[in-house]
């Protein structure tokens, strides 16, 4: 077997190429977009490239690739942490333990080499709310964005050293016939009768404003009492409107409000997935055709992916995400029967706020991933993560 840096265009094409293999028996796999995975690769796309350092390698033996990984290293990714840790992820390969274990030997000696103490993984070069986690149930297909993995890729992690460090829950919501628990409709229904607080979906085209309310929401759900958290700038929030804006439905982007402050909030997009199954993998002009055919003709994604869930932390408790929730089931049961599911991004297993209000919900885990975490000095203690913004080794095992 031969580990190859992938340093042009013929390497890099293996590289893209080597899931179609891997996954050509499997017909859960929905092929990503390349568009989305070059991205990350490319420094004039992706940020991280200022301040982090990428490398990838494909695997090969008698001249067909079998496996490939790629290694990184980014500030972002060691804030916080107790151990200087960089990251593997795009990691394929066939069921070989030896291939497997080649291919993390060498994204190790490549971080020990720039002064890496851990490894975690399967992860991004980039943003969580991407290509983070091993797949090892699931109950629904792959989401747009999100990994999956064949079960064996479980073992291969494991036998070589890898731990879980933390679990990532998706859950479903049936939006035709699951009823809203009884606690969260009286909750509802007493926010409903206060003339001050109102809940409704984004309209008009009024994208900045609707970028302010949502960083305002952010800042405060995930900023009051966290150390290390660093607020949402206002361009940052302007960015993230501007991007889901050619995908966005916004009968599916919901606000909560009390009087004027915006205190509540609940983004959902179509889930795509549904649509770009058909176009395997590739968004060129005939993939283009092929996702209007489907969204807007066919309207063939019947799901919604709900991608972030915030209250005021000063709204916490009084029935604020009751609102919200109910406000989802009035629009999607009523005039606008677009969807007929819900299901959220991954929530992480240290975050029982919000676990705790999905679980009252009623509704089931849909997928369950594993970020892992690999210490390159074996007798070092292993702990778990254990809050969102810190990584502390005062957790057990």
């Amino acid at each position: 077997m031969q580990i190859i840096e992938v340093i042009d265009p013929s390497q890099e094409k293996e590289f893209y190429q080597l899931p179609k293999m891997i996954y050509k028996d499997d017909p859960k796999w929905i092929a990503p977009l390349i568009q989305d995975i070059k991205k990350i690769f490319d420094p004039a796309q992706n940020k991280f490239h200022k301040e982090g350092e990428i490398t990838r390698w494909i695997l090969q033996k008698d001249g067909k690739t079998i496996g490939r990984i790629a290694a990184f290293t980014h500030k972002k990714i060691m804030d916080g942490q107790k151990y200087k840790n960089g990251g593997v992820g795009f990691f394929e390969c066939i069921n070989d333990q030896m291939a497997a274990n080649l291919l993390f030997d060498t994204a190790k000696e490549w971080l020990q080499a720039r002064g890496m103490e851990a490894m975690d993984g399967p992860i991004n070069f980039g943003e969580k709310d991407n290509w983070w986690g091993l797949l090892i149930d699931a109950k629904t297909d792959v989401m747009y964005g999100m990994s999956y993995n064949p079960k064996y890729y479980i073992e291969l992690f494991e036998n070589y050293g890898f731990k879980d460090y933390y679990k990532q829950f998706n859950y479903l919501y049936d939006i035709a016939n699951h009823a809203l628990p009884p606690k969260f409709e009286e909750k509802a229904k007493a926010l409903e009768a206060d003339p001050d607080y109102t809940f409704t979906h984004m309209k008009g085209n009024d994208y900045p404003k609707y970028a302010e309310d949502f960083r305002e929401v952010y800042n405060n759900a995930w900023g009051k009492g966290q150390d290390g958290f660093k607020p949402m700038p206002k361009e940052m929030a302007i960015n993230i409107m501007k991007k889901l804006k050619p995908i966005a439905d916004k009968k599916i982007m919901l606000f909560g409000y009390h009087k004027n402050k915006c205190i509540a909030m609940f983004i959902m997009i179509p889930e795509l997935n549904q649509i770009f199954k058909h176009v395997n993998g590739n968004l060129n002009w005939l993939g283009k055709l092929k996702y209007i055919w489907h969204r807007y003709i066919l309207k063939s994604n019947r799901k919604a992916m709900g991608i972030l869930f915030g209250i005021d932390p000063d709204y916490q408790g009084i029935g604020a995400e009751a609102g919200l929730i109910r406000e989802v089931e009035r629009i999607m049961r009523g005039h606008y029967k677009r969807y007929d599911w819900m299901e959220m991004t991954w929530i992480h297993e240290f975050n029982p706020k919000m676990i705790h209000m999905v679980e009252g919900l009623e509704v089931p885990i849909s997928k369950t991933r594993i970020t892992y975490r690999y210490l390159f000095d074996r007798s070092l203690p292993f702990n778990r993560q254990s809050s969102i913004w810190k990584y502390t080794r005062d957790s057990d095992d």
